[in-house]
């Protein structure tokens, strides 16, 4: 799909990411960051992509740059081509990303803005068709919670309310979200936005404490100013506090996935993306190393 080429500037910027990353960490976090398994356990964290961070990309590309990446976990939103809505269409995108070994765990972010039975049936079908376990629902109103709720249940799909800072009128905080779901079905619960957590003025590792069993899914972004969105960097680079996030997932017994959703440069994403994973890596690998020290 992608033939050898001369080195580019991203080739070579993104190079660089690496070796930096890999200077960074001790030898013994590399090693055990390349091994998924200790003493036969798999990593209590599971790392991956929103597939909005190659919003400008095509599948084909997308599928490429996830090989690239070694990932194979996906959080798929229908933009561009990724994951069309259009069942035809959806069929063609899910026969590639099964060919190419990516499973797709979460849609989203999907939009609810009718209490309308017909409308929240087609977007549950959608994600059932796709085998996906988890919607990631961007703008859905209190009052439209019972009724998806009914739909929860018939599907046995987990309903993930994204949050997105200072600036949405309802679900500022994942705070929010728990009050709202609160007595509801456990399967109804949030997509924590660690980056407008934090722009909400929330303690981002007091909220995933807090939603425990209801928290389906995590986008896992960095900022260098907890209040200004435009500040975002790659992962490690900023003021988030990532292992103290790791570590409080791995304390509720988090099953979902940790997904980077790096929104800053559209047209060049991989520099970025390539450092945000070997930060984690490197993160994940030390926790590894420690509980075996």
């Amino acid at each position: 799909m992608f033939k050898p080429k001369i080195l580019s500037r991203r080739d070579f910027v993104r190079s660089g990411a690496l070796v930096a990353a890999a200077c960074a960490a001790p030898r013994e976090i590399f090693s055990l960051a390349a091994k998924p398994e200790l003493s036969g356990e798999p990593s209590p964290i599971r790392l991956g992509l929103a597939s909005y961070t190659f919003r400008n990309f095509t599948r084909a590309q997308l599928i490429g740059f996830m090989k690239e990446l070694k990932v194979s976990e996906l959080n798929a939103k229908d933009v561009k081509d990724h994951l069309p809505m259009d069942a035809k269409e959806e069929a063609v995108a899910l026969a590639d990303y099964a060919a190419a070994g990516i499973k797709l765990h979460a849609a989203g972010t999907i939009y609810f803005p009718k209490d309308e039975d017909p409308d929240i049936r087609s977007k549950f079908e959608y994600c059932k068709r796709a085998r996906i376990g988890v919607i990631v629902a961007g703008d859905p109103t209190p009052e439209n919670l019972p009724r998806i709720e009914k739909f929860v249940k018939e599907y046995d799909i987990r309903f993930a309310i994204h949050n997105h800072g200072p600036e949405d009128k309802l679900w500022k905080s994942p705070l929010d979200v728990l009050k709202a779901v609160k007595g509801m079905d456990l399967r109804m619960g949030c997509c924590i936005d660690v980056g407008h957590t934090v722009r909400a003025v929330t303690h981002v590792v007091q909220a995933i404490h807090e939603a425990g069993p209801r928290l389906h899914n995590l986008h896992m972004k960095d900022l260098t100013n907890s209040q200004d969105k435009e500040s975002q960097v790659a992962v490690g680079e900023g003021r988030m506090p990532v292992r103290k996030m790791f570590e409080a997932l791995i304390a509720i017994k988090y099953s979902g996935f940790v997904d980077l959703e790096y929104e800053i440069h559209p047209d060049d994403p991989m520099p970025g993306v390539v450092a945000s994973f070997a930060y984690m890596r490197g993160v994940m690998a030390s926790l590894e190393l420690a509980s075996h020290s």
